[in-house]
């Protein structure tokens, strides 16, 4: 089984509207709620690509039941821990030529709440993969990655790490089975900026030295470079089209990435099925389609 974990998960307010007028009443073209947050996202196009997944993570009030509700009409197993006080946050996307977030912190998560995480995550077995993607809420210490790891380490579990600089960094000694930077936080890592494919290589081979398995580097309009445990390493352009949306496209090419994987067992497949699901993202006004996925597939052979 796969599971994910968000620590902070949202319910996403998306505005779509012409020019945004800054201190003027605006008025949108068309508005929906989506289900936000890096985890999340990761198991919706899991169960878009057929492969199941078990959600965990934090909820809080009306909103939370809202969020779980929402991810239960769509099929997506949860196994959330609900808080006593406060609200899964809101974040406002306004989508207006160009894309504006504002996200919220969320709600506090205290050391009882915690524990009910851990006591989740130690039901998992040999065999099971879990995801640990996106930033850590301010009321947790930012080593919870490490702690996780460390308390399932041994356990045959595969790790599957997706976050930035010393989160993703302090993850490595406990040898995920995949990590996925984009170039630039690929760069910041080693404190230079990453010109070349040969470069993107170096600096990925170096996090493998640290311990990653397989390194997944996404890179925006010029595609993505998987560097894999045997030492291969392959690269991939984009497929054409408009770009709709950024939101959710890496986590999309994290969750095609392990449906390939699962499917066949063969890394040079997960990377093309991993690169179709981020593009299809990317080209639709949410998170892709089966159908759009299998159209990026066909356009990366």
């Amino acid at each position: 089984m796969v599971y994910t974990v968000t620590l902070n998960p949202a319910l996403d307010y998306v505005v779509r509207m012409g020019k945004f007028r800054d201190g003027e009443i605006n008025r949108t073209e068309s508005e929906e709620i989506q289900y936000g947050g890096k985890g999340i996202n990761v198991s919706a196009v899991l169960k878009t690509l057929g492969v199941e997944s078990i959600a965990l993570g934090f909820v809080a009030g009306f909103t939370g039941k809202a969020l779980e509700d929402g991810l239960r009409d769509a099929g997506i197993h949860t196994d959330f821990v609900t808080l006593p006080q406060g609200l899964t946050r809101i974040n406002v996307k306004i989508k207006s030529g160009i894309e504006t977030e504002i996200n919220a912190n969320g709600p506090a998560i205290g050391e009882e709440e915690l524990e009910q995480l851990y006591s989740k995550l130690d039901k998992m077995k040999e065999g099971d993969m879990l995801v640990l993607s996106g930033s850590v809420p301010s009321s947790l210490s930012q080593d919870i990655y490490e702690k996780i790891l460390l308390r399932l380490q041994g356990k045959g579990i595969s790790f599957v790490v997706d976050s930035t600089r010393n989160l993703l960094c302090n993850a490595l000694p406990y040898h995920p089975f995949l990590i996925k930077p984009n170039h630039l936080e690929l760069g910041e890592i080693f404190g230079r900026e990453l010109y070349s494919d040969e470069e993107i290589r170096e600096c990925a081979a170096k996090l493998q030295e640290r311990g990653a398995r397989n390194v997944l580097v996404s890179m925006a309009g010029e595609g993505s470079l998987l560097l894999d445990e045997t030492g291969s390493c392959h690269r991939l352009g984009v497929p054409k089209g408009v770009v709709r949306n950024s939101v959710g496209a890496g986590d999309s090419m994290v969750a095609g990435f392990l449906a390939g994987w699962l499917k066949t067992g063969e890394y040079a497949y997960a990377h093309r099925m991993g690169a179709a699901a981020g593009s299809a993202t990317a080209f639709s006004d949410g998170l892709a389609s089966q159908e759009m996925i299998l159209q990026m597939m066909d356009a990366l052979r």
